[in-house]
């Protein structure tokens, strides 16, 4: 095993998915205390051991069917390059540590890592095949982690972050059954059972309705009088321009170039996405710091 395939094993990269814990703090204003710093960054640790411990655990489960799959074939437990045993193994031994660094930052924090390890758990062992169950179950992994940031850091998470959060991950979520279907007709087979109840049709109109649902309530988070009194500016609805564009270049990715299989991928790769949540969180920052 080489530390490229352990790296890969662990899905490393996948880890930016954890900084969801950092929202909450982010929107509240604290986040310039170094203790908070510090704490986050343990947390995100926890959680990204945890998370890890469920991907090893979904690709041992999946290794057979990932075989088939033109880009999963490579991860180390379907090419071999890892042993199931040793896969396992692994997993084990992140999960304990993570939890075991939860355990010594707070109790509710633990508690939250132990409902995504359990809600993952029975999704990884079957809830996955239950169509539209399976896109709620993962969207709502999102929900967590900025609720275990909140209690993290004794941040208060309001109605409308938990909303859009939601409808975020609900739409990468769908994006990403699209581009298994797309997969599906290349290779002739089933990438994953929940995929024989969707079509394109159905989840291209999802799609659509999430998308324009997510502005909608991202508007109406920086139009509203509680947010604005509490964040101390009037001029968040600002920062909507970068949600459009950041909206409009992730349409333009499912439907134009057809590859929204990765969402982490494309936030880290591709550099309109990249620009444009740079802009969000450099207006946003100046709007509700200074």
């Amino acid at each position: 095993m080489t530390i490229k395939d352990f790296l890969e094993l662990i899905r490393v990269r996948q880890w930016v998915k954890n900084l969801f814990l950092v929202i909450p703090t982010f929107f509240a204003g604290t986040i310039l205390s170094i203790d908070i710093i510090k704490t986050l960054t343990l947390g995100i640790l926890s959680f990204s051991f945890v998370a890890s411990g469920i991907y090893i655990l979904n690709d041992f489960k999946d290794r057979e069917a990932d075989r088939i799959h033109p880009k999963k074939k490579s991860r180390p437990l379907a090419s071999g390059a890892i042993s199931p045993t040793s896969g396992l193994t692994i997993s084990g031994i992140l999960t304990s540590i993570g939890l075991g660094i939860a355990a010594l930052l707070n109790e509710n924090f633990l508690w939250f890592i132990l409902l995504y390890l359990i809600i993952n758990i029975a999704y990884t062992s079957g809830l996955k095949n239950i169509s539209i169950l399976d896109l709620l179950l993962v969207s709502i992994g999102f929900i967590i982690r900025i609720y275990a940031g909140g209690v993290l850091t004794n941040v208060t998470i309001s109605h409308w972050l938990a909303i859009m959060v939601f409808l975020l991950a609900l739409f990468l979520v769908v994006a990403k059954r699209k581009d298994d279907l797309i997969v599906q007709e290349s290779i002739g087979g089933q990438v994953r059972k929940a995929s024989a109840y969707y079509n394109t049709e159905f989840v291209n109109s999802v799609i659509t309705l999430l998308s324009a649902t997510i502005l909608v309530a991202y508007m109406m988070y920086t139009l509203s009088e509680e947010v604005t009194q509490r964040l101390g500016s009037e001029y968040l609805f600002t920062t909507t321009i970068f949600v459009v564009a950041g909206i409009l270049r992730y349409l333009q990715i499912i439907f134009v170039e057809k590859r929204s299989g990765s969402p982490t991928e494309i936030f880290l790769t591709d550099k309109f996405i990249v620009l444009t949540i740079l802009g969000w969180i450099i207006s946003f920052y100046f709007l509700i710091y200074y």
